[in-house]
């Protein structure tokens, strides 16, 4: 029934009270009877008085107590179902009695209050709601003579105490509307009379009147919604009046004069109204107000019997109306008249203000719940905010702002239009000097944003509901450029406003800064691409509560907003361009209609509403229709003509020329007439009334019109307008009135800055509220925060960035430090990069590490600035935790660090990590102690060794030319800052950006690598040259350090640091730091990646290559360290090598150091482990390694023993020829196959060559075991295919040059060159014969095995003549023989050798024999008998009748060859 909860519930307003015994309750009721007598007996008025027959006569008054007291006691255990207007009424009469003075008053006032919080009465009591009507009716029409002021002022008090007492009551549901408005009107009165009294009442009227109003709208929660109860007809809103006792008691119908509540002295005193005050304005029909067309008031008897129902909606909408009224009265009044004290004073506003605040603390977002308290809120309030707001107390000003953050907090879903016009008209006009205001008005306005911005939904609704609303402005935008700007101390110093906005920034940003991690599953981009023209003028969202939905669509319409003002700009420069260019975008259609064009001129802001208008009162026939569309735009329902025609005309100017202005006036009224027929009779008489009105305003407002028009002149103007009648004069004065007050805007605002509320914009602002999209409600989740952030992050860096630098206070420049955290946070959560580089760039400014000091001036320096100190901080705090995000930034985080560096403050493990760590860990391999490279500098030996195994032994000798002189010890003062900055230099944990960048993202990683080279480069450009060299090596070691800690991802960086390492070692040609740590630097990447990325061992192998290309000075200084490094390279990745290339890298850097003195053991040792039973042997490297052997075997920089071995290695390779060959002849077929085992033959053929070089050698013992190691290898290949071809190779080019170069040797050498030659030229003979024994079977059924054989007949033969020291060597003479015999016997057990048939020519028998007689004639008797001899004779003769000479040969011609 929209009435309070009839449950009994204790309202929590009073202390809990003990509830008496019925017995003590007529006892207590006794005593207040006997309280108030005893002071009625102080007068003698009240005494007893003598009338005839001695009749004693009592007072009624004195005898209703008496009657009251000997009732009491009788009722004992019935008080339940006592009427309490029996025990109340003696007290209520004594109240009401205008006879009595104020202490009896008092005493029975106070009577009242004890009954009440007594607790006594309660809602099961007989009766309650005509007691509690009672006390009201009886308090409220209080009448007393007043004898002093003192007295006076305790009456009012205690009335004061009763009536709130009745409030709080737990029977004060029983109340009436009426009631309740009765209390209120009182309470007010004796606030307003107190005014003129003493203090302490002032302070008590107004507290009470606070306590009050919160406990009346404390149960606007629990009211049921009685839109129902109010169907039929409402209380009506617009007379506030309220049916009294006696007489017609108006809430808040007047504000009357000092003395309305009089309490004549010796006179009778009512606390009644002032029937002489002036009238209240009344707000709802004021001129002012939005509302025409008002609904007809309900009868007198449906007021009286809302009124008379429990209380509840009705008395709040007349409290509520009651308070906006008191604001009115304010505004119509003036400040002129003194007639009312408190009207020109800032009292007044600010009471009814507090009262307005509370009662919206209270009723919450119940207020939503009651159309008619929402109504009031929408229009009545919010005007009145929007005037006050504008005051220029501080203390009004703080008090609206109060109360617009309350409504925003609990209303804000119905108020969005008055949110946006007061944030706009006020807030942030108020808050911009440039508009006029005081420096406390721009503080109060200042604070209010930024409580506002507090708010956990506030910035993100703002953005949603006014930033992506085409028809609102942009308030987001304007509080964050505001914030900013306020934050800039321009031209003084920092103030309390520049911290003000400051903090309203960072709340925003933090605020953004929680929510991450709490977003919703939708893209941060807005779907931009529109193909074609859309209708988004009036598209709706189809759902405003799931964020699902909106969010996109809110992304769509800021687009097309941005899209819009762009295209607004064009058409103000140039109108029909400006609508071409809008076609092109796509925000008109191709072929333009009159809707989409009216659409454009009703919604867009910014347009030049002159434009607007020459347009719609053009004649073209395009521009006809789009005016009826325009004005279709329109809902004039239920308004005055005036109020249409100032929503109207707000949208443009009316144009200057008659017929424009007629054609735009004729559709107004057409449209008028269609929604609003209520008193004219057709659209002439809206058109004549239009033309009339605007008449009146000019004639009224032009100060250039001396006579105005009365309103007898104006009412005369219009008669018999209305279809030959009259109109109403009433609605013609009313209309009268309304223009006369306030104009209407014939110049409407542009939408430059903010505009100020006049009524008339009011009036837009009210109509705009019932045609806005519904209020979307933000939650806690991050729903447009990266929209936001990409508006507010620009200004919010700079903002900040001024405040920190010109800031002292520790507490401002950690706020500061938050927001830059804030910042980067969100930048690095929406992938703003381009925003995180800027911040980073600013943090750098702040870290003086830029600045050209000496390193003693910078410690101490950077030690004494706390400012310094945070920004170094923050700045590496932003690149440990943001990293992935930084690009360009990081070339400033490499400029603090370098300086850092030069100022030795750097942990000592982060210069170090990557290329000392090399040489460290290298020397723990082999035993040595590991020495950071600052230890080893500040320890090199003054004069070096000429051979040193150590790594920087060799340079350390140039470091010394560029030492510089010993610096002073630093002084306390600079050790203390040092120290400190160590220990912040620490917490910034500076490594862990090179140490953890295996985590960046690619391309922050790759602008990371690109800022160390390019800060290497510019740093060597410099003029110390130990200082630039330093930091080039600083630079490389963090180039390395990455690299190795990016091995996963290496191909996105391995190109950059490669030219890097490259451009550094073409460019030294002498040993030093810096080619050092880039060779090395090279060899352990090489190291630690190539057992994990197989797919780039050939790039990293091939990077190598760099060292071949040093400068011989510095190759040989470091030689032997590179060949250590190399070493222990094939040591562990060996495995990880497979092709050809990647070999020839690692083969050539070992081929180089058979000749070093120094390196050819490392370089050795790891031709070894490659070598050695074939371990890493391959296809891809077996001919590297066989001349990498060879050159080994021929060096002499070693000991024989090496050489030696180096012939054993290449003689044992022949066994993987074998297997590849065997796995070959399994695995493959066909010409793939053919082709392996070309390839194994090349190798083969290869190998045998290298020996038969080293069997030259002028060391005995090395070329007499590589010719055995050479016959090794000709006898191991039986398991290999060798084709023929490559065997007569072999002998051509292997065996016969052997045979030939050692007898040439031997005839010409002398004994300082060839020792022992006779031996070597045994092995090769026996080389020789068994070489060719091998081979016998394959090759004797070639056309070349006769010139094969006679060659090796040939070089037995030049053996056999071979003289040492001019002496025939006996061994010679009986190896050779005894060799060809055996060769001989073979051939003639194979059958290769046989005597021929055909004797003529010369035959393979006959030469064989030939040159075997030249070597020993009797091995032809030995070999074959003199049996088979004389047979071939015989035949021979018989044959050819020639009879052959002793030791004929003869061999069939069949057999013979070349």
């Amino acid at each position: 029934m929209g009435d309070l909860s009839t449950q009994s519930r204790y309202n929590g307003f009073i202390g809990e009270v003990v509830k008496p015994s019925k017995g003590a309750f007529a006892c207590m009721i006794n005593s207040e009877i006997g309280a108030v007598l005893a002071v009625m007996r102080r007068n003698v008025r009240w005494g007893v008085r003598n009338v005839a027959d001695d009749d004693q006569l009592e007072h009624s008054l004195i005898r209703s107590l008496k009657e009251l007291r000997k009732q009491i006691f009788s009722w004992g255990h019935q008080w339940k179902n006592v009427d309490p207007v029996v025990y109340l009424q003696p007290f209520l009469d004594v109240i009401k009695s205008d006879e009595t003075g104020a202490p009896i008053t008092g005493v029975a006032l106070s009577s009242i209050y004890k009954i009440l919080i007594l607790d006594v009465l309660d809602l099961d009591t007989v009766n309650i709601e005509e007691a509690m009507h009672l006390i009201v009716d009886a308090v409220t029409s209080c009448r007393f003579e007043v004898t002093d002021p003192a007295s006076e002022e305790v009456v009012l008090m205690k009335i004061l105490q009763v009536l709130l007492a009745c409030m709080k009551s737990k029977v004060a549901t029983r109340l009436s509307n009426k009631h309740v408005c009765m209390i209120a009107t009182t309470c007010f009165r004796i606030v307003h009379q107190a005014s003129s009294k003493g203090e302490l009442l002032q302070r008590i009227a107004r507290h009470t009147m606070h306590e009050l109003i919160r406990c009346i709208f404390s149960h606007l929660p629990e009211i049921g919604n009685i839109e129902h109860e109010m169907a039929k007809g409402s209380l009506s809103s617009t007379s506030g009046v309220v049916g009294a006792q006696n007489g017609n008691l108006v809430l808040g119908s007047t504000l009357v004069e000092n003395g309305n509540v009089s309490t004549v002295r010796d006179g009778p005193s009512a606390l009644a109204p002032d029937t002489s005050s002036p009238p209240m304005v009344k707000s709802s029909s004021d001129t002012n107000t939005i509302k025409s067309g008002k609904k007809d008031r309900e009868d007198a008897q449906h007021d009286e019997r809302l009124m008379s129902a429990p209380f509840g909606i009705p008395c709040m909408v007349e409290i509520l109306q009651f308070l906006c009224s008191l604001l009115n009265v304010i505004e119509n009044i003036g400040i002129g008249t003194k007639s009312n004290p408190v009207a020109y004073d800032e009292d007044v506003p600010l009471f009814a203000l507090g009262l307005i605040n509370s009662s919206i603390e209270l009723g919450g977002p119940s207020f939503n719940k009651h159309p008619k308290l929402l109504a009031i809120i929408q229009e009545e309030l919010f005007r009145n905010l929007m005037q006050f707001g504008l005051s220029r107390s501080p203390l009004i000003l703080s008090t609206v702002c109060s109360i617009v953050l309350n409504l925003y907090y609990h209303l804000r879903s119905e108020l969005k239009v008055q949110l946006e016009a007061f944030f706009s008209c006020v807030l942030l006009k108020l808050a911009q000097s440039r508009h006029g205001s005081s420096y406390q008005q721009q503080e109060v306005a200042l604070e209010a944003l930024v409580d506002l911005c507090r708010q956990q939904t506030f910035v993100a609704e703002m953005y949603a509901n006014y930033d992506c609303d085409i028809t609102c402005s942009n308030v987001f935008e304007d509080i964050a450029n505001l914030l900013s700007k306020s934050a800039f101390p321009v031209n003084g110093p920092l103030s309390a406003m520049h911290i003000l906005a400051l903090d309203g920034l960072a709340s925003m940003l933090m605020g953004m800064a929680e929510r991450i991690g709490n977003e919703l599953p939708i893209s941060n981009e807005a779907s931009t691409d529109h193909e074609g023209y859309e209708a988004f003028w009036t598209s709706k969202c189809q759902n405003y509560s799931d964020p699902n939905s909106w969010i996109p669509f809110a992304r769509k319409m800021k687009h097309f907003k941005r899209k819009l003002a762009i295209g607004a700009d064009h058409f103000n420069r140039d109108p029909k361009k400006g609508l071409e260019f809008l076609q092109e975008i796509h925000l008109l259609p191709d072929k333009l209609d009159p809707e989409s064009v009216a659409s454009f001129f009703r919604y867009t802001t910014g347009l030049d509403k002159n434009l607007i208008g020459d347009f719609l009162g053009n004649h073209d026939e395009f521009c006809v229709q789009v005016l009826r569309e325009f004005v279709k735009t329109f809902d004039f329902s239920d308004m005055n003509l005036d109020s249409a025609l100032r929503v109207f005309l707000g949208t443009f100017r009316l144009p200057g020329e008659s017929q424009k202005i007629q054609r735009v006036l004729e559709a107004f009224a057409e449209r008028y007439y269609d929604q609003s027929p209520h008193i004219l009779c057709d659209k002439d008489a809206a058109l004549l009334l239009s033309y009339s009105l605007i008449l009146l305003n000019t004639d009224q407002h032009n100060v250039q019109v001396k006579k105005k028009m009365t309103e007898e002149d104006f009412i005369r103007n219009n008669r018999l307008i209305n279809g030959g009648k009259d109109l109403p004069r009433d609605y013609l004065s009313e209309l009268y009135h309304c223009i006369c007050e306030n104009e209407i805007q014939m110049i409407p605002d542009q939408g430059a800055g903010f505009s100020v509320m006049t009524p008339s914009r009011w009036i837009n602002v009210v109509q705009k509220s019932k045609e806005s999209t519904p209020f979307i409600a933000c939650d806690s989740r991050a729903l447009l925060d990266h929209d936001m952030f990409s508006i507010l992050s620009g200004p919010t860096i700079a903002a900040i960035s001024v405040v920190f630098d010109q800031a002292e206070q520790k507490d401002v420049l950690q706020m500061c430090i938050e927001g830059f955290l804030a910042v980067a946070k969100i930048s690095a959560h929406y992938h703003f990069g381009v925003v995180l580089d800027d911040l980073v760039v600013s943090l750098c400014k702040f870290t003086n590490l830029s600045t050209p000091l000496s390193i003693e001036e910078a410690i101490v320096s950077f030690g004494d600035d706390a400012r310094a100190r945070m920004a170094t901080t923050t700045v590496f705090t932003i690149a440990n935790s943001y990293g992935d995000y930084i690009h360009s930034g990081w070339e400033n985080v490499l400029d603090c660090v370098l300086t850092l560096h030069k100022l030795d403050l750097l942990p000592a493990h982060l210069a170090t990590d990557a290329a000392d760590e090399i040489e460290s860990s290298s020397d723990h391999e082999r035993g040595k102690p590991a020495t950071s490279s600052l230890q080893r500098l500040q320890t090199a030996p003054a004069a070096i060794p000429q051979k040193s195994s150590s790594l920087i032994g060799r340079f350390s000798q140039f470091l010394s030319f560029d030492m510089e002189e010993p610096r002073m010890y630093p002084t306390e003062e600079e050790l203390a800052a040092q120290q400190l900055l160590r220990e912040i230099v620490q917490e910034c944990h500076i490594d862990n950006i090179f140490m953890e960048s295996k985590f960046l993202q690619a391309e922050s990683l790759l602008q990371l690598v690109n800022a160390i080279i390019l800060a290497a480069g510019r740093f060597s450009k410099g003029t110390r040259v130990m200082d630039d060299e330093d930091t080039a090596v600083f630079c490389l070691d963090l180039l390395i350090t990455m690299t190795l800690n990016n091995r996963d991802r290496i191909l996105i960086i391995w190109q950059k640091v490669y030219e890097h390492i490259s451009d550094i070692v073409r460019q030294k040609a002498v040993p030093c730091t810096l080619v050092e740590k880039a060779v090395f630097g090279l060899l352990k990447v090489c190291q630690r990646l190539l057992p994990y990325k197989e797919n780039i061992t050939d790039e990293l192998l091939k990077s190598m290559q760099l060292i071949l290309k040093l400068d011989a000075r510095v190759a040989d200084a470091y030689c032997e360290p590179i060949t250590q490094e190399v070493m222990h390279l094939v040591k562990a990745n060996a495995t990880h090598i497979r092709s050809h290339l990647g070999w020839r890298t690692i083969i050539s850097l070992l081929f180089i150091t058979a000749r070093h003195p120094e390196a050819s053991g490392f370089g050795f040792e790891a031709l070894t482990f490659i070598m050695s039973e074939g371990a890493h042997l391959l296809p891809s490297n077996y001919v590297l390694c066989v001349d990498a052997a060879r050159e080994f075997a021929e060096s002499r920089v070693g000991e024989v023993e090496r050489s030696i071995s180096a012939l054993d290695m290449m003689a044992d390779s022949v066994v993987c020829l074998v297997r590849w060959s065997y796995e070959t002849q399994n695995a493959a077929e066909g010409e793939a196959a053919m082709k392996v085992i070309r390839e194994i033959g090349e190798m083969w053929l290869r190998l045998v060559r290298g020996l038969r070089a080293v069997c030259l050698d002028q060391r005995e013992e090395v070329r007499n075991h590589a010719i055995l190691m050479l016959q090794s290898a000709l006898g191991g290949v039986d398991g290999i295919q060798i084709p023929n071809a490559l065997w007569f190779q072999c002998f051509d080019h292997v065996v016969f040059t052997l045979m030939d170069d050692l007898l040439e040797i031997a005839h010409g050498s002398s004994s300082k060159e060839y020792w022992k030659m006779e031996g070597t030229l045994v092995l090769a003979t026996k080389l020789l014969s068994k070489a060719f024994l091998q081979s016998l079977q394959d090759l004797s059924q070639q056309p070349s095995f006769c010139k094969l054989w006679l060659g090796v007949l040939d070089r037995m033969e030049r053996c056999m003549n071979v003289k040492f020291r001019g002496k025939r060597s006996e061994k010679m003479h009986e190896l050779v023989p005894e060799l060809l015999k055996n060769t001989l016997l073979v051939m003639k057990t194979t059958g290769i050798l046989m005597p021929s048939d055909n004797l003529g020519g010369e035959s393979f028998w006959q030469l064989t024999w030939l040159h075997v007689k030249n070597i020993a004639p009797s091995l032809q008797s030995k070999v074959f008998s003199e049996q088979e001899l004389e047979q071939v004779r015989a035949k021979h003769q018989k044959t050819t009748g020639v009879p052959s000479k002793d030791g004929a040969v003869l061999i069939p011609a069949k057999e013979t060859t070349v």
